[in-house]
């Protein structure tokens, strides 16, 4: 008789128990064990338990392959979830086996585990291990479908496989939903209450082992509500017309105040703010290093000597690398929209700005279309207030809907989805990249079904508040998507190529490139651990599968983008998987959470101008300017949404933080301890730093940053 002990955890959460029948068998090299009862006295699995069973065989069962777990009817109890977090197996000699699971378990079924030790598919040669990961990677390819959510769009999932799951439809492995104007859909529908359409069908939906907690959705309500009700009970939802004077604004967030807002608020017409925003603010990755002009900017020395002084010249200035440009040339074609019944604008400018000897990064000049000519003047400094003002003003609406659009929700959140997405449907749970890339993926699909439901769908809140409404978002991420390249995506590669190394004071660079380091450590310490070889990463077939899927569906198989459809060396791996993580995890977290701070003003980040852009100068008063900037309600709905993204809702996991235990060997979990190491010193880093600044750039601090892209 051999005698087999497991230790058996529930996961803390809300309703992790069980009431079910839990019975297990274990699989062995010599032999598996009669299925058996997990069963004590009292109740078995509440949530956060740590329950001790035995199992009697007739003889040893050799090296354990697989633990089964059968959950069944109990009684008369309905069924319900069990979150089982992992169970641990000693064996008769006293070796420990660890069983990671980690997911909620629906319904009656039987799941089969793998011991914790990470396995490439070259690993593996028993034919029941290979079968099992065959049949694991395709259970999952029926859970996770793609969508085509509209064309020249990253694919994303199709929430409705999760209402096939649960009718018990029969469906296709590899069938791809096709795209359909969401317009005609029953489901997408006012909801009292809300001032914008929502997709509902979408959230009912959602496979439990991807959707928010009970405490994430409750956090995110009670963050919601409080701002919500705030501005509905004093009419600002609902107030139609120009604001009355600037300082108004500053009313409509009275008890949600930073820092960094109040800041924003005092500087924001300020030339020196206006440049470190682009260093710092919630879209640093604007600028490129001009070595001469293009033709489109006929700028002209004469124009900028006043601000640049006597001494040098703007060829000079060229020359030594001090001058850059921020060009909106995506938002030339982009479709208008309208609000509350009136046509809104868009302009695509272009912005020269110089570093100057103090280090500041500074305004030049501003075109606000493509096509220099008398229509489209070229302001100044020097040219009078209100129209230097409004010039900037414009740039600060194309930067809203560059950042919103592209930076932020297509470059983080859809590539971040098929990533996700292919790491779900091509690698089984025993597979070393998905027990690294699963925290990383926490939420997002969620997240981004959110989106889709409530700001992307028609008549949504892209609807209600930008000037280019949901066609110019499509527009802007399909254009967006075409352009991007593998080097727009690896951060020390981004920067080299935009010429910005040198810049001084560029908070959000250097950050970035320490926690990018740390992260190709982290990697790197993984991959070698189980790639020791060009073979080894060639060889696995799953792998490349997973390269592949993310090629095709993610960037859409165009080979001008960059991205690898292949991986053949251990370093490539390293990389494309360090890129994975950072813009999973501090990518979206420099761009995200920082919107309320920088956006609270709405002046300082309109999401649309009803005025068409001035094509004479001389002609901009403070009421002409009040009369271009967005409304009360547009601008009120619109701050609502950056107060909601920016405060990442409880149930967090900061970057570095694995609490589930994928990894069981020894060296990765050392791997672990030392990338978590690095990243407190960071921290320390940039806390001391931070106590110099007038104004504090905290968007990359590891503590703050979350695994994953969740809000």
């Amino acid at each position: 008789m051999a005698v087999y002990r497991l230790c058996v955890t529930t996961g803390p959460y809300l309703k992790a128990g069980t009431m079910d029948s839990i019975y297990t068998t274990l699989v062995g090299t010599c032999g598996e064990s009669p299925k058996q009862r997990l069963d004590r006295v009292g109740r078995d699995f509440a949530s956060g338990s740590v329950q001790k069973y035995k199992v009697r065989c007739a003889a040893e069962l050799g090296e354990l392959l697989l633990l089964r777990l059968h959950k069944e009817r109990y009684a008369f109890f309905r069924k319900d979830s069990w979150y089982c977090s992992r169970i641990s197996v000693t064996g008769p000699d006293g070796t420990v086996v660890h069983f990671p699971c980690y997911q909620w378990i629906e319904g009656y079924c039987t799941i089969e585990l793998r011991p914790g030790t990470a396995r490439t598919i070259c690993h593996d040669s028993l034919p029941l291990l290979l079968d099992h990961r065959k049949r694991e990677v395709q259970a999952r390819q029926e859970c996770y479908r793609w969508k085509i959510y509209a064309p020249g769009f990253p694919r994303m999932v199709d929430v409705s496989s999760f209402e096939e799951m649960e009718s018990d439809k029969n469906f296709a492995l590899t069938k791809t939903a096709p795209y359909v104007d969401q317009g005609d859909s029953p489901g997408n529908r006012y909801l009292p209450g809300f001032p914008m359409k929502i997709d509902l069908p979408s959230l009912l939906h959602m496979e439990p082992n991807i959707r928010y907690s009970a405490t994430k959705t409750a956090s995110l309500i009670f963050n919601a509500l409080p701002a919500s009700l705030g501005m509905k009970i004093r009419g600002l939802l609902d107030r139609k017309g120009s604001w009355k004077k600037l300082d108004d604004i500053r009313n409509i967030f009275w008890c949600h105040k930073t820092f960094t807002s109040e800041y924003v608020t005092q500087h924001w017409c300020e030339d020196n703010f206006f440049g470190y925003q682009y260093l710092n603010g919630v879209n640093p990755v604007m600028l490129h290093c001009l070595s001469s002009l293009p033709n489109k900017l006929p700028v002209t020395n004469d124009m900028v000597a006043p601000l640049l002084g006597p001494g040098t010249c703007l060829q000079t200035e060229l020359e030594r690398g001090n001058i850059f440009l921020a060009d909106y040339w995506i938002l030339a074609d982009a479709p208008v929209n309208c609000l509350n019944g009136r046509q809104q604008y868009v302009a695509a400018p272009l912005c020269l700005l110089w570093l100057n000897p103090q280090g500041a990064l500074l305004p030049l000049a501003i075109q606000l279309g493509q096509t220099p000519g008398p229509e489209s003047p070229i302001f100044l400094p020097t040219d009078s207030e209100w129209d230097w003002l409004l010039a900037k003003t414009w740039v600060r609406n194309s930067e809203f809907l560059v950042h919103e659009n592209n930076t932020h929700f297509l470059c983080t959140h859809l590539l971040c989805e098929a990533f996700s997405m292919a790491t779900l449907r091509q690698l089984p749970l025993c597979h070393p990249v998905y027990k690294l890339l699963l925290p990383h993926t926490r939420y997002t699909l969620q997240v981004n079904t959110i989106a889709r439901a409530t700001l992307l769908n028609p008549d949504g809140l892209v609807d209600k508040v930008t000037s280019i409404g949901r066609r110019g978002l499509i527009y802007l991420m399909s254009t967006g998507l075409a352009h991007f390249t593998y080097t727009n995506f690896c951060l020390p590669d981004s920067l080299r190529a935009r010429g910005v190394l040198t810049i001084p004071n560029y908070h959000y660079r250097d950050d970035g490139l320490k926690i990018w380091a740390a992260i190709e450590s982290f990697v790197s310490a993984i991959v070698g651990y189980y790639y020791p070889s060009d073979a080894s990463v060639q060889e696995d077939s799953e792998l490349q599968a997973w390269v592949s899927e993310i090629f095709t569906q993610a960037f859409l198989g165009r080979e001008s983008s960059g991205f690898p459809s292949r991986l053949c060396t251990p370093g490539e791996l390293v990389k494309y998987l360090t890129a994975i993580i950072f813009n999973c995890s501090a990518q979206h977290a420099a761009v995200n959470s920082g919107q309320h701070d920088f956006g609270a003003w709405m002046p300082n980040a309109p999401s649309s101008m009803r005025q068409p852009p001035p094509q004479t100068k001389g002609t901009t008063t403070l009421k002409s300017y009040l009369d271009t900037l967005p409304e009360v309600n547009v601008t009120c709905n619109n701050l609502l949404l950056f107060w909601l993204v920016s405060q990442e809702p409880k149930d967090q996991r900061p970057l570095g933080t694995y609490p589930d235990e994928h990894f069981t060997e020894e060296v990765p979990k050392q791997s672990i301890a030392v990338f978590q190491s690095c990243l407190a010193q960071i921290s320390r880093d940039i806390r001391e730093r931070n106590q110099s600044l007038a104004l504090p750039y905290a968007y990359l601090d590891p503590p703050l940053i979350e695994n994953s892209v969740s809000i």
